[in-house]
């Protein structure tokens, strides 16, 4: 479980972010960006780490090849607490960002592990997200 406190400041975070990118306001997205990132590194290791930070730093982290390894961080400390709606929505997003970059059978490989671990969670929107995309490449 995320420690509320850390839990509040991601999502207030987040929110600025979304602001910021909405006003493409640079700076302010800039500055945001470095406060979250300083409590992912701040907690990183402790018993205060959680995939939600990382997850969320990786959701607005610009440059895709960049992104995918704050993904591949978070996917990390979310298998090792098990928890199977970070492990099915990192790998959503992984995998959605790997279409982005034509990488075909490594966004299959993340989307057919989300299915499994979807299978766990009661999140309908996302399963449903990862069944047509996992479709989408696979017909294809």
């Amino acid at each position: 479980m995320i420690n509320t406190k850390i839990y509040k400041s991601v999502y207030e975070l987040a929110e600025k972010l979304m602001r910021a990118a909405d006003k493409d306001d640079r700076e302010a997205f800039e500055s945001l960006y470095a406060e979250l990132k300083a409590i992912c590194t701040e907690n990183e290791n402790t018993d205060k780490d959680h995939p939600e930070q990382w997850e969320t730093l990786a959701d607005f982290t610009e440059e895709l090849d960049d992104a995918l390894c704050v993904y591949d961080k978070a996917l990390e400390k979310a298998v090792a607490i098990n928890s199977k709606d970070h492990m099915s929505s990192i790998g959503f997003s992984m995998a959605t960002l790997q279409v982005e970059l034509g990488q075909k059978d490594a966004a299959i490989k993340n989307l057919q592990a989300a299915k499994l671990n979807a299978n766990k969670i009661e999140d309908n929107d996302l399963k449903e997200e990862i069944d047509k995309l996992l479709a989408t490449l696979t017909a294809a």
